[in-house]
């Protein structure tokens, strides 16, 4: 066994010096070829392929491939052993193989599909259908241009055992920094499915904590970019994250697969900007506070609840009506008459906006017609008989014209949005009473924020609707793609407000309906989302297996959801063990000075250890600031996530547990794990739930008293540790 390791090591080293040198051989001749400066198109073109390989090769020289695939077709005479790599590059002479295959092409999908057994294997081409036979399956680990491993998942030709989840188990075991890292060695062939699914589809996503969600969605985009070249651009692609942090975590993701200019988001900002409109921080950070910071029972959640009514169909339908009288009283009664003696019949006018420009929507087609009016007038100018009469007409005209133009519909969404909710002044034809299908409630609240000037976040779906009608949107990138993370906390009609956007409903969508935290704005079952579409523009997929947490972790956050919320959305954990899940009471439970103590003991431990990102997770922001305040008297390197963040800078963090979703960390304690704290509704245990699933190896939780009964339920279920080390001196 030991001999054939040795052997394949030493095969492999052969193979990878002898890449790296007609690496270095093809960067050279690039690096000497002199850079094109001039202005032809053409020249321009290929120095700007020059100038993308240059900087392809010397990525790629530091970790050339990452797989080795032996496939015999079985129209061919000899296996041929491919090697898998984040970026293609051909051989400096011809050759039936390039020296590293891009890990989107068609041959490398058998890398990640196909798993063991002696029966044949196929991938797609473009030619069709292609079979064979694999002969070997050997992950490599490269960093910095040295071999450090060699791992066999499968060999026909010999009676060792496999060691994919060996290899896998591994990678993950590797300590977290301050950025999501690309998993491109590790795809597992449930995630391949979902990068390699077909363009012109809205996939939605269900992925359990830990499954690799947004990273899969992050190499799908890569995947679309490589597979439809001709159709589709990165400039017009987009990813929407929860929050701006959450950006700058996922960044180094795209460019570390050779992927650059997509578009990143989040709604709110993205929405802003189309609309020119300032959503004040004040506003968002007051729907936190309503949610998370109040004390007391959580408001009930229904239908009727602001963020979810506004975030509803209903809603689009009462803007249709809406926009729509606006749009048949459009023009305004009467002839029109620029002065004495000229007059454009009222008949004419709406001839021109019902029939001739009937297809522009009425903010654009407004504009057709007062072109065409002002057209119309300088014909009837040109008619005048002397100079004066001129420029009184010129005058009279340009008077008239502006006040007739005053007398058309204000088309501007802000505007119609306050009348649709009687914030101001309606139209005369309109009903005097809003739509009875507004709840009083929805309606009494809304029309206060919108008479003060202040704009919520579930606003702007409404508002973006109402000036798609209005404008179209030819004036608004089209995107080729749209990914969505966290959707589970977006709502219908923010999607289908998307759709209008998107070229074929191209969408990514993926989240966890097990983490809706947000469920006061957020989706309560995915048909919510897949009822948008025809069933032939959707698909659905889902992600159980949790490649974030070890099996302890995973175990007690399963048996929180299944006592806490009765979920079925539970995840598999990948055979990794580490140390069991730790409870831990507070010395003096009423006493602040013992509570303070144990937590700076605690985070002193775990920032012992070899951990690279360690965080104190706390009920609320106010929480999280005072612990933050008197942690800093120990630690000097402790940063504080409150949302207004727009880095995530590692290391050790205080943060309130509804910010840390989408996030990771090393080891996690999460203070405060009591009934004082945490209530024993399925909410709350949603909350708990995605507190421990941040938790790479280790997971505490301190508590001051009695706990919620699925802690409790989870703690019995699995087996944890109760108190602190019996090694390790606070």
């Amino acid at each position: 066994m030991e001999d054939n390791f040795q052997s394949a090591y030493q095969e492999e080293e052969d193979r990878l010096n002898g890449a790296l040198t007609e690496i270095d051989s093809v960067l050279e001749k690039l690096r000497g070829t002199p850079v094109y400066t001039g202005h032809d198109y053409t020249e321009q073109a290929l120095e700007a392929s020059r100038d993308q390989r240059r900087k392809d090769l010397a990525k790629l020289r530091q970790e050339p491939y990452f797989g080795r695939l032996d496939f015999q077709g079985s129209d061919e005479d000899e296996r041929k052993a491919l090697y898998i790599g984040k970026i293609g590059v051909d051989r400096e002479q011809v050759s039936d193989r390039p020296l590293v295959i891009d890990w989107r092409a068609p041959v490398a999908s058998l890398f990640y599909s196909f798993t063991g057994g002696t029966e044949p294997a196929s991938y797609d081409a473009p030619d069709g259908l292609i079979e064979g036979l694999v002969y070997l399956k050997r992950n490599v680990v490269i960093r910095k241009q040295i071999l450090e491993r060699v791992a066999d998942t499968f060999n026909r030709e010999s009676d060792a055992p496999a060691v994919s989840d060996e290899f896998l188990v591994y990678r993950l075991g590797e300590n977290k920094d301050n950025r999501l890292r690309d998993i491109v060695s590790t795809i597992q062939e449930e995630q391949d499915k979902i990068i390699r699914a077909a363009k012109n589809t809205a996939l939605i996503i269900q992925g359990v904590a830990g499954s690799g969600k947004t990273t899969v969605a992050l190499h799908r985009l890569a995947y679309l970019l490589y597979q439809y070249k001709e159709q589709v651009l990165a400039e017009r692609m987009i990813i929407f994250a929860p929050n701006r942090m959450f950006l700058d975590y996922i960044s180094d993701v795209l460019p570390e697969l050779g992927v650059g200019n997509i578009m990143q988001s989040t709604f709110p900002d993205w929405a802003s900007n189309v609309l020119g409109l300032t959503l004040a921080q004040q506003d968002t950070t007051e729907t936190l506070n309503r949610w998370f910071e109040a004390s007391g029972a959580l408001p009930e959640i229904t239908d009727e609840t602001p963020g979810r009514f506004k975030g509803s169909t209903l809603l689009m339908e009462i803007i249709e009506s809406s926009v729509k009288l606006l749009e048949n009283s459009a023009v305004p009664a009467g002839d029109f008459s620029p002065w004495e003696g000229a007059v454009l019949r009222r008949a004419t006018i709406l001839h021109w906006h019902n029939e001739e420009y009937s297809p522009y929507p009425p903010a654009k087609r407004k504009e057709r017609v007062m072109a065409r009016i002002h057209r119309w007038i300088e014909m009837e100018l040109k008619k005048c008989s002397s100079a004066s009469i001129l420029k009184d007409r010129k005058k009279m005209g340009a008077q008239r014209e502006k006040a007739y133009s005053g007398k058309w519909p204000k088309y501007d969404p802000l505007t119609i949005y306050k009348q649709i909710f009687r914030a101001v002044k309606t139209p005369e034809d309109w009903p005097a009473e809003p739509p009875a299908i507004i709840p009083a409630s929805v309606l009494k609240e809304t029309r206060g924020d919108l008479k003060k000037g202040n704009l919520r976040e579930e606003d702007l779906p409404p508002l973006l609707y109402i000036h798609y009608l209005l404008f179209g949107n030819d004036d608004v990138i089209k995107f080729d793609h749209i990914v969505i993370d966290e959707a589970q906390d977006f709502s219908p009609f923010q999607i289908a407000v998307l759709d209008l956007f998107v070229r074929g409903h191209s969408f990514t969508i993926l989240g966890d309906l097990s983490q809706g935290i947000h469920a006061y704005k957020g989706v309560h079952a995915w048909d919510e989302m897949q009822s948008l579409f025809a069933p032939e523009h959707t698909a659905y997929h889902s992600l159980t297996r949790s490649y974030r947490s070890t099996m302890e972790i995973i175990d007690f956050a399963n048996g929180i959801l299944s006592a806490g919320v009765g979920s079925s959305l539970l995840a598999v954990p990948v055979f990794r063990s580490g140390n069991p899940v730790r409870l831990i009471p507070y010395r003096e439970s009423s006493a602040e000075e013992g509570r303070m103590e144990d937590i700076t003991s605690a985070l002193k431990l775990l920032s012992t250890r070899e951990y690279r990102t360690v965080a104190v997770l706390t009920r609320s922001l106010k929480d999280a600031e005072e612990l933050y305040a008197r942690l800093r008297e120990h630690f000097s390197d402790i940063h504080l996530i409150d949302g207004s963040m727009t880095e995530y800078k590692g290391g050790l963090s205080v943060l309130p547990l509804y910010l840390s979703k989408g996030l990771e960390f090393d080891a996690v304690i999460v203070a405060d794990a009591d009934l004082k704290h945490y209530g024993d509704t399925a909410w709350d245990a949603k909350l708990m739930y995605v507190g421990c699933t941040r938790a790479l190896h280790e997971l505490w939780l301190l508590q001051g008293g009695k706990l919620p009964s699925y802690l409790e339920s989870a703690a019995l279920a699995v087996e944890t540790a109760a108190g602190w080390p019996v090694d390790e001196v606070r």
